[in-house]
């Protein structure tokens, strides 16, 4: 009776790790059910696994005298907490950082309320009084929203005098024409690139700032079919270059097109520079340069290219290179492949290797911008910048990515926004966890000739980029081949 007492006390500590053991392993199996983000065989898999850990831990502590399996047991036992408590943090970080990303269907814009340096105003209050300088047709919308705003603000309606561009609209506000402007901050780096505005910064004054949000309508261009194959995506990348890591509408930079047929493992990007001289969806056939389309919303980039390239593009990634570069030093840098043996003319002190580049996130977003280096000039740059994504992707893709996981899931949470829903990223990830990581990437970039135009966004001509319809044409049987399950090689 003794004996039978005492074998039942010795199993006591054995039962007690692997029945706290078995709900670890419950707890995170059902996490993983709900977050969704693993193929349910996946899910099983690791289901048995870790309750097969778990018998064998039993197994070893059922008897606390023999001391050697007991101890054996027992850390057993202590690695596999420390695998699902680890687990566990890794699971709700991906789930936060997707939840803080996904679905975004709104768009925000900054507009700003500027006087002349000089000007005593320090406020909007101070300013009540004010004939205030507006854009006539352009970005309407932001700019009675943010007049609303200052309206509702000082409790009185503001004196409006609306003038025809952005240039007319500066000049109005030098020369006395008005007191104040009201102006979308995405209009001043395109004012510092033409003649005589250059330091216009200098000679203007910002009172006060108001944030519009408009939600995001879904529309599809007229005549074009969507996707059918739920294994075919195709996204939308922009490129964004703004002060701190805010997310918000301004010109985009890089604009890539990216398709992936996730059955065949294919990706294709394609690069459309940023002067290329194309209607906007909403300027009424009037060309402008693409990277101004930002200005008025991602939904207007994403439009105006599914007009171009005769697609249905519904789907976005938005990133800020400020913060892209933390993903990329997160990831323990990148390699890169450079065209050409080159030092940087953008941002001296910066040599790249013909051929292959060990690259941190800075070196990176040196490389990604420069352009002044190549007579290929924005062409170049467009195929570097599709580099960097490549070398991302191939990072993002290798066991690499487990070395700091939670400060690249942090680094993403700062810079990227996505109008995909967090059900549809799950379920993509699922379908990759399913096919591999052998992926092919190809890149591809559209070209064209140099002109001087005036673009609907500006009040003077600049350079721009007229298409090569011929690239144009190849760009958009690349992506048809890749929707159709064709395996491609690079152009």
């Amino acid at each position: 009776m003794l004996a039978k007492k005492r074998r039942k006390k010795s199993r006591v500590p054995g039962l007690t790790i692997t029945t706290a053991l078995f709900f670890l392993i419950m707890e995170f199996t059902i996490l993983l059910a709900v977050v969704n983000i693993v193929p349910t065989y996946f899910l099983a898999a690791i289901a048995v696994v870790f309750l097969g850990v778990d018998l064998i831990v039993y197994l070893f502590t059922d008897n606390v005298g023999k001391k050697l399996f007991f101890v054996m047991g027992s850390v057993i036992a202590l690695l596999l907490a420390s695998v699902l408590l680890m687990g566990n943090l890794y699971v709700f970080k991906t789930y936060n950082t997707l939840k803080e990303i996904s679905g975004v269907n709104t768009k925000t814009s900054q507009i700003g309320i500027y006087v002349r340096t000089e000007d005593k105003a320090q406020t909007i209050a101070d300013a009540k009084k004010y004939v205030f300088g507006v854009l006539d047709n352009l970005d309407t919308d932001n700019t009675e929203q943010a007049v609303s705003q200052i309206n509702q603000e000082i409790e009185t309606e503001i004196t409006v005098k609306r003038l025809p561009g952005v240039t007319q609209l500066v000049d109005g506000l030098r020369n006395q024409e008005c007191d104040a402007i009201i102006l979308n901050h995405a209009y001043f780096p395109v004012l510092e690139e033409m003649e005589g505005y250059e330091n216009i910064s200098s000679e203007i004054r910002e009172i006060d700032v108001k944030k519009v949000e408009v939600v995001i309508e879904e529309t599809v261009v007229d005549g074009i079919s969507k996707l059918q194959d739920k294994n075919v995506v195709q996204i939308y990348v922009s490129g964004i270059d703004t002060r701190g890591n805010e997310i918000i509408n301004t010109r985009s930079d890089v604009n890539i097109i990216v398709t992936a047929n996730i059955k065949t493992r294919q990706i294709l990007m394609v690069s459309t520079p940023r002067d290329y001289y194309v209607p906007l969806s909403i300027s009424g056939g009037v060309p402008d340069k693409l990277t101004h389309a930002g200005i008025y919303g991602t939904d207007v980039s994403m439009d105006t290219l599914s007009m171009l390239y005769d697609t249905d593009i519904n789907n976005y990634f938005k990133v800020n290179f400020a913060g892209f570069v933390k993903i990329i030093d997160a990831l323990g840098g990148i390699t890169i492949n450079s065209d050409y043996d080159f030092e940087s003319g953008n941002v001296k002190g910066y040599h790249f290797n013909k051929g292959s580049n060990q690259v941190d996130g800075k070196q990176a977003l040196v490389f990604a911008r420069e352009r002044y280096a190549f007579e290929e000039g924005d062409r170049q740059r467009g195929k570097n910048q599709m580099t960097v994504i490549e070398g991302v992707i191939k990072k993002a893709l290798s066991p690499e990515l487990l070395s700091n996981y939670t400060g690249i899931l942090s680094a993403v949470g700062d810079c990227f926004e996505t109008n995909i829903s967090y059900d549809r990223i799950a379920e993509l990830v699922r379908d990759v966890l399913q096919s591999g990581t052998d992926w092919n990437i190809v890149s591809y970039s559209v070209d064209g000739e140099g002109a001087v135009k005036k673009p609907y966004s500006m009040s003077a001509s600049a350079y721009v980029m007229v298409p090569d319809q011929a690239t144009v044409d190849q760009a958009k049987e690349l992506m048809q081949q890749v929707i159709d399950g064709a395996v491609i090689s690079q152009p």
